[in-house]
């Protein structure tokens, strides 16, 4: 199902001028009997990383013969994709089946709840009538006053790397948006810290004493020589030589996190063997983030939408593409910090192709070209389609002008790159 339809489904009304809080939805998930109340739960923050870091969460946790629920934003081609018990999305005639049941406990709420909050519900209703003995789930804005924070002491709250993103939501200084998604944290629970700046990491300590919460920071991993065909290799604490299916130096760290998560979890009760977390890392498959469409020619997709996720790239690139010639297809959102995204990238590439994705709020092709202009002084075409973008870079990579074509910018465009791929195999 698409977003409209899913929507379209649950709630008819406006979205828009809803004060963020819990009222709402403890108020209609006392109408289904609390399901969160019925759950365990692993909960994952960060500006970039917590969505890899929820899916390897969840492989993990899978592989352990441990029945596992994942809720992740956004998606990528469906809405279904939101919701998954054991690595299987939830079906159409299950969605509808339960957004005509959420729909009906609608009837009589004083107010109503914001989409994010529906499906918020709508997931923790299913992973409960799943079975699911533990659920992972990715925040979707901030984290203090987000809808996935209606949940009780999660067994884990795991924050990944954190940078300036909405700034009008959460604040403008790294200080004050740490302190939103470290807003997760509960009394008494367990908290693991993807290690990074020391300002945040002291938001999170104080925040960690203020509810009594252990703290664990992760350590820096080590990577070992690997063909990337095959992932990457990398020691990290007591693991060696463990193999990660996700390419992307950015990978590993996030990796780091989710092992000093397991550790937290074995501590709970979890019988998680090395084994599982070998299987879990290795068979992980994240889309859109530094992923491999094609070898001949090469071409790179990555999710990479603000400056954190485009200093993450380039230290990739730098690592698994050193000296090359890189055309880059960019396409972005008007509302996005794309100028400090550019002046990251523009070093490493020999031309740019600037892209307007599917969406509304996408910058359009002459505004981003003459962006990418500003910082850049080699070729750059600009067109109206992700598509048309496609064709001329794959002709640029297949005349020998370019080494490898990457695409990067929004989410928004992942799935129409993916689906150019799939069509051309086709």
């Amino acid at each position: 199902m698409n977003w409209e339809e899913t929507i379209a489904l649950l709630h008819e009304g406006d979205w828009q001028g809803r004060k963020m809080g819990f009222r709402r939805m403890e108020a209609l998930l006392g109408r289904l009997g609390n399901p969160e109340r019925k759950l365990r739960f692993l909960h994952v923050a960060g500006t970039n990383g917590k969505g890899s870091a929820s899916a390897m969460l969840a492989g993990i946790l899978h592989a352990a013969g441990i029945r596992t629920g994942l809720y992740i934003s956004p998606h990528i081609r469906e809405m279904n994709e939101r919701w998954s018990v054991d690595g299987i999305n939830i079906s159409d005639e299950r969605l509808r089946g339960l957004g005509e049941r959420l729909r009906e406990q609608l009837s009589g709420m004083r107010e109503l709840p914001t989409a994010f909050e529906l499906l918020t519900v709508l997931g923790l209703l299913y992973f409960y009538e799943e079975g699911c003995d533990a659920a992972v789930l990715e925040v979707g804005l901030g984290g203090r006053l987000d809808a996935t924070n209606v949940i009780p002491t999660p067994d884990c709250a795991l924050i990944m790397h954190i940078g300036l993103e909405h700034m009008a939501q959460l604040g403008d200084t790294l200080e004050k948006i740490a302190r939103e998604k470290g807003g997760i944290i509960k009394e008494g629970g367990e908290v693991v810290l993807y290690r990074q700046r020391p300002e945040v990491e002291r938001v999170i300590r104080e925040i960690c004493e203020e509810k009594g919460a252990r703290l664990t920071v992760t350590e820096e991993c080590r990577a070992l020589p690997a063909e990337p065909e095959d992932g990457q290799l990398f020691s990290y604490r007591q693991y060696d030589r463990l193999r990660l299916s996700l390419l992307g130096s950015y990978q590993r760290e996030n990796a780091a996190a989710v092992l000093d998560a397991v550790e937290v979890l074995r501590r709970k009760g979890y019988r998680i063997s090395d084994e599982a977390v070998a299987a879990g890392l290795s068979e992980v498959r994240w889309q859109g983030r530094f992923e491999l469409l094609c070898r001949a020619p090469l071409v790179l997709v990555d999710g990479a939408h603000n400056p954190n996720g485009a200093a993450a790239l380039a230290r990739s690139l730098r690592e698994y593409l050193p000296g090359k010639r890189i055309c880059f297809l960019l396409g972005v959102m008007e509302d996005k910090d794309y100028h400090e995204m550019l002046r990251i990238i523009a070093p490493l590439a020999e031309r740019f192709l600037a892209a307007v994705p599917k969406n509304a709020r996408a910058l359009s092709k002459e505004r981003l070209r003459d962006e990418i202009r500003s910082c850049f002084d080699g070729e750059t075409d600009a067109f109206a389609s992700v598509t048309e973008a496609l064709g001329h870079g794959l002709r640029i990579v297949r005349a020998g002008e370019a080494d490898a074509l990457v695409c990067f910018g929004s989410l928004y465009q992942v799935s129409e790159i993916r689906a150019f791929f799939q069509n051309e195999r086709e």
